[in-house]
């Protein structure tokens, strides 16, 4: 199960999909309406890159995740002026944001965390408690 943030925002909204590739769709259609709802408009500067962001974590967890995961979980979170979101599932595999192994030319790690870094945001990977999958946390000023 995704865990929360380490300092909650008040605004949230949970998305449990299949791992499967219209799962990438979906929580990306859902990123829009949960942004439209708590009055970040979608040309806001963030919100383009972080759409994006969350589309190559959901097909990370499509790809690599589904055999061992049947579900992959999106957590939304907002407050003033930072925008939060989760990737996670079931997989144990912990991947590393940073280094070159993480950061390699044409990985799509490597995109996730330049275009975080780039927004002034934060990447971290938290496991589970029970040690069984984890989560990717994106943070982003709004």
């Amino acid at each position: 199960m995704v865990r929360p943030a380490d300092a909650p925002l008040p605004l949230r909204h949970v998305l449990t999909l299949p791992t499967e590739g219209a799962a990438v769709r979906l929580a990306r259609e859902t990123a829009e309406l949960v942004l439209a709802e708590w009055g970040v408009p979608r040309r806001h500067p963030s919100v383009g890159p972080a759409l994006l962001i969350l589309s190559e974590l959901v097909t990370n967890s499509v790809r690599h995740a589904a055999a061992l995961s049947e579900t992959v979980t999106v957590v939304y979170t907002a407050g003033r002026g930072t925008f939060a979101f989760a990737v996670g599932d079931r997989h144990p595999y912990q991947p590393s944001l940073y280094g070159t192994h993480a950061t390699g030319q044409g990985t799509g790690l490597a995109t996730v965390v330049e275009l975080t870094l780039s927004l002034g945001g934060t990447a971290v990977v938290r496991g589970d408690r029970d040690g069984r999958g984890k989560s990717i946390w994106i943070t982003l000023p709004l």
